[in-house]
């Protein structure tokens, strides 16, 4: 009996990597997580076995990945805060690829963002851009997945758009709002991930889906199908983090950060390449409409209690 092939993908327990790892066992692969919260619910009855990240010991690290075939990274950090930071995870990245590389990884499916750049002064950009080069240097087969906004059930920012609209009488946009998005549903973005764990040549593909939105047409969408038509108001950047700032306190989170309004006003999440997902935004929100915002999803809340389920809350 033909041995299974091994397959290896961050964060099994969380966002994307769960649907990677769905589509991987569906294909009736073997697959193992490497995460930082291996007490978190696991969704999959046992079929998967966790392993520790152990950035810190290389060796128990590449020993975890001993057997791999492929390695699906969809690790990183949205934003700096106390316990987890750009720079950090940048220099973890670094060091699951070396050790990919020692275990004898044959191939490396690597998430990272639209339009990086090494010279960005934006940390998340330029982040992602030093990672698309370490993972180069490492001599690795490799496909880099850039994309920018996914949507789904355990979404945030899709969600807590359709919880603003819902929680307040009006929503206020960054400048005029007319800079653009093309949201990917998080399973197609796992199914093009698992596809491309079947290749060989390296390649970099801006992944992205078949709906692009300004961010003030993306609003005024989601409220429209939720029941929620808010006016748009048009706001100084500088009003729009004083607002922000004040509802993340009130929900103990991080709303949205600065580089995070830099990056969508300088239309960093828009590429304009032909899209690679196939499920439209519109439809999916439709079908998910009574649920949809009914609940605030907390980024500070993923990441400080892990040992709860992954889902929107």
């Amino acid at each position: 009996m033909m041995k299974r092939e091994i397959h290896a993908v961050t964060g099994a327990f969380g966002y994307s990597g769960k649907y990677i790892a769905s589509r991987l066992l569906e294909k009736g692969a073997e697959v193992i997580t490497l995460t930082n919260s291996p007490n978190r619910p696991n969704p999959f009855d046992g079929r998967i076995r966790a392993f520790p990240f152990n950035f810190d010991n290389p060796n128990a690290l590449a020993e975890s990945l001993a057997g791999v075939k492929v390695l699906y990274n969809t690790y990183w950090v949205r934003f700096n805060h106390t316990g987890f930071n750009h720079n950090e995870a940048v220099e973890n990245t670094k060091v699951l690829f070396k050790a990919a590389k020692t275990a004898g990884v044959a191939r490396v499916v690597h998430v990272s963002i639209t339009n990086p750049s090494i010279d960005s002064p934006l940390e998340y950009f330029s982040g992602k851009a030093r990672l698309e080069e370490a993972l180069k240097e490492t001599g690795l087969s490799y496909a880099i997945i850039r994309l920018a906004v996914l949507f789904g059930k355990e979404d945030i920012l899709i969600n807590n758009i359709a919880w603003t609209l819902r929680s307040f009488p009006l929503f206020g946009v960054f400048g005029d709002g007319e800079y653009r998005l093309e949201p990917i549903y998080v399973d197609d973005l796992a199914q093009i991930a698992v596809e491309q764990g079947e290749g060989a040549e390296s390649l970099t593909l801006d992944t992205v889906g078949p709906e692009t939105f300004t961010y003030r047409e993306l609003v005024q969408t989601i409220g429209y199908i939720i029941g929620k038509r808010r006016p748009i108001i048009p706001m100084p950047v500088w009003a729009g983090r004083v607002a922000s700032s004040v509802i993340g306190y009130f929900v103990n989170d991080v709303l949205v950060t600065s580089e995070e309004i830099e990056g969508l006003m300088a239309d960093l999440l828009y590429t304009g390449a032909a899209p690679l997902g196939k499920t439209r935004l519109t439809k999916w929100a439709m079908e998910h409409r009574d649920t949809l915002g009914m609940r605030y999803s907390s980024e500070l809340a993923r990441r400080i209690d892990r040992e709860r389920s992954y889902e929107r809350a």
